[in-house]
Order: structure tokens, then sequence, then C-alpha cells
């Protein structure tokens, strides 16, 4: 039995809510140090060079929030019903969405950092994080895919299988990054916007996935 339409619908309206205040927050995390220390820099022109940083982890987070946003709505197009174990799924993401804001202040503040440790642990935590929210996103669309238990008639087995093939790679690459913060904190950045370009190509997402009936 397929859910009613207001159903599916508070589920999506709820993450839009989600992924529109983390993508906010991380804006606020970005401010000028206080005034006394604005001077001793030698001005705000200094001031806003040196929170290069926070402009990185804001571009950056900014970017991959705003795919997992896109994904997750063709991703709600392909599903006509759903449970309890969905609707967990769900929360478990949006819950590491949420969170993401504070990463990425970490990264930020330590991304400079002459402590080659300290600036690998923060990169670490960061793309740790990441990896967390791609785990329960592939939980989530493996719950819905399974036996099709919530997939809508009119998508196509084809289709749900490019997309979990799709999907599958991204915890163990988040992994990795997270892996290789230690080893070079710009390699490890570098997969994560890498992800992000991969995951913007319209196939990962729902693109072409609901055949014509």
């Amino acid at each position: 039995m397929s859910a009613t339409p207001s159903e599916t619908f508070r589920i999506e309206a709820f993450a839009d809510a989600v992924f529109a205040i983390a993508i906010t927050l991380l804006v606020i995390e970005i401010r000028l140090p206080p005034h006394e220390e604005v001077l001793r820099i030698g001005g705000v022109g200094p001031a806003l060079l040196q929170l290069w940083p926070s402009y990185v982890g804001y571009a950056i987070s900014f970017i991959v929030i705003g795919i997992m946003w896109a994904n997750h709505h063709n991703l709600m197009k392909l599903v006509d019903r759903v449970d309890h174990g969905f609707i967990t799924l769900t929360l478990l993401l949006l819950l590491c969405v949420a969170f993401l804001p504070f990463p990425t202040a970490v990264m930020a503040d330590h991304l400079a950092d002459p402590d080659t440790h300290e600036q690998a642990v923060a990169v670490a935590f960061y793309c740790g994080c990441f990896t967390v929210t791609a785990l329960f996103y592939f939980l989530m669309w493996w719950h819905a895919a399974r036996n099709r238990r919530l997939i809508a008639s009119h998508v196509s087995d084809d289709a749900v299988r490019a997309i979990t093939r799709a999907y599958v790679p991204g915890s163990l690459l988040y992994l990795t990054a997270t892996l290789l913060a230690f080893v070079h904190v710009g390699l490890s950045l570098a997969i994560i916007v890498g992800l992000a370009a991969l995951y913007m190509l319209p196939t990962v997402g729902a693109h072409d996935a609901v055949r014509r009936q």
C-alpha cells in the first residue's frame, strides 16, 4: 500500500528545513576577530584575508550539503511509501547534516595551524563526519531499495541498481579521505571536493531513473 502524498511530503519538507538550516549555520561560523585583534593584524583587509580557511570550509561544506539536498530531493521522487525504518534512517541522516557546521568550524580553525598533527586531526574529524553522513545516506537508500520495499512501481529495476552502485563507494572514499588526512590534508580535502563533483552528476541522482509509463 502506497503512502499518502502528505506522508512523503512531510518527510521531504522536514529534510529540506534541516538542510537549509545547516547551510545557513555555516556562514554564521565566519566572523572577524575582536576589534583589538583586527588592529593588531593591521586592519580589516588583512583580517579578512586571514579568514581564508573559513572560506574554504564554507565553500566545500556548502557544496557537499547542497548536493546531498539535491540528491535527497531526487531520491524522494522514487519513493512512494515510507515505514518506520526509513523514517529512522532519515532522522539519523539529518542528525549528521545538522552537525556538519561544527566540524566545518573546527577544520577552518586549524587548517592553517602550524602544528601539522593538530591540522591533521581537525581535517580527519571533518572528513570523518562526512563519512558517517554518507553511510546513513546509503543505508537510507538501501532500506528503501532492498526488494523494492519502498520504491514506486514506475521506477525501473535497472535504475534502482544503478543508483545503488553509485552510492556504494561514497562512504569508503570518505573514509579514505579521513585516513589520508594524517598523510596529506590537501589530498584529503581534494577527495572531498572530487566526491562532490562526482555526486553533482545527474546520473548519480535520480536523473533518468523513472521510466516512461
